[in-house]
């Protein structure tokens, strides 16, 4: 059984022969029950003291595990988020390959058309240096006979000869 405070003060104790002085002792426990309050009130307080630390700790496990869920949470969505970037510039450096690649494309087909171009021009420069040189030589040959004296017997049978050109040297000796 425990002891109160007021058990301490009110035990009495049994008087005999040659006892102890009944004044000291009743000093000693007033003092004794003293102290032992003063205990009790201490242990009361240390005890919600413990329960108030220990709601303090639980709240602060609580706080841990949701920081370690949100941790987590925030290094998988990181991970995703870099698998994201990933996979986004892998598909921005595959449009900037087609594209360079069209580009390129086209540009292998505009050197093709001005090559062709370039060739038209050539064959077009040739054909018209020959049609010139057709011209020239025609006209040469025209001047050629109108700088020749015409013979006097032709000149009153044909007078178309003047317009016609003389056969060339060389063409005369071909013939």
């Amino acid at each position: 059984m425990r002891l109160t405070p007021l058990d301490i003060r009110n035990h009495s104790f049994s008087t005999r022969l040659r006892g102890l002085d009944a004044a000291e002792v009743e000093a000693f426990v007033r003092l004794i029950a003293e102290d032992y309050e003063d205990m009790i009130r201490e242990n009361e307080a240390l005890r919600e003291k413990v329960q108030r630390l220990g709601a303090r700790v639980e709240e602060l496990s609580q706080n841990e595990k949701t920081i370690q869920t949100a941790i987590v949470t925030a290094q998988h969505l990181s991970d995703d988020l870099k698998k994201t970037a990933v996979r986004e510039s892998e598909v921005l450096v595959a449009e900037a390959e087609v594209k360079a690649e069209k580009i390129l494309a086209a540009s292998h087909r505009r050197v093709a058309k001005l090559a062709q171009d370039v060739r038209e021009m050539k064959f077009l420069r040739a054909r018209l240096s020959t049609s010139i040189r057709a011209v020239v030589e025609n006209h040469l040959t025209l001047l050629d006979g109108l700088s020749q004296d015409p013979p006097e017997a032709a000149m009153g049978e044909d007078k178309v000869s003047y317009l016609t050109p003389p056969p060339r040297a060389a063409e005369a000796g071909e013939a």
